[in-house]
């Protein structure tokens, strides 16, 4: 438990060095509480599609607020990359189909930032969670709008205030990193 007053956060890591905030108050438990979760009785074997299913659930209850960058090959085989508001996608977008295998999660022009590295097109987008703050001299930031929070994406800077950078080792993309940011602020 935390030493702040009002805080009732346990931080624990799990085998794989992945974090997962666990908050024991209820009122954030009830959104979730008759969901299925889309992840629930796979049988996953990459570890890309075990993280996610790990935070699934924290992510459509607002616990944690995680951001997602892949860089692989599109299906015309150009190289994308990009910044996904994975709580968004979650509320917009039916999981099934990457969690079955069916289809490949990648970065889309409607996520918070998208590169096309062909093509040299870049778009971001702020969604409910982020704004996109794309005119800083050090690089692209998210800033998290329920608390604030600055998340830094540069792999040479620390993540930010209650962030962190977890690289994922994948074999269905070229580089994978979650960066997981818990709110300081009641949902």
């Amino acid at each position: 438990m935390s030493d702040i007053p009002g805080d009732n956060f346990d931080l624990s890591w799990n085998s794989q060095e992945q974090y997962h905030p666990r908050n024991y108050s209820q009122e954030n438990n009830n959104n979730v509480k008759n969901q299925t979760l889309t992840s629930a009785g796979k049988d996953l074997q990459d570890n890309f599609l075990k993280a996610l299913a790990v935070r699934e659930e924290d992510n459509r209850n607002g616990k944690v607020s995680s951001v997602i960058f892949i860089r692989d090959r599109n299906s015309h085989g150009q190289e994308v990359s990009g910044y996904i508001d994975y709580a968004h996608r979650l509320k917009t977008e039916d999981f099934e189909v990457y969690f079955n295998g069916k289809k490949r999660l990648l970065p889309k022009p409607t996520d918070l930032s998208y590169y096309n590295w062909d093509n040299h097109i870049a778009v971001w987008n702020s969604t409910a969670n982020y704004q996109v703050i794309a005119d800083n001299p050090e690089g692209l930031l998210f800033k998290y709008k329920r608390d604030r929070k600055i998340l830094n994406v540069d792999p040479k800077a620390p993540p930010g205030d209650n962030s962190t950078r977890i690289p994922i080792q994948t074999k269905l993309y070229i580089q994978v990193v979650i960066f997981d940011h818990i709110s300081r602020r009641k949902t």
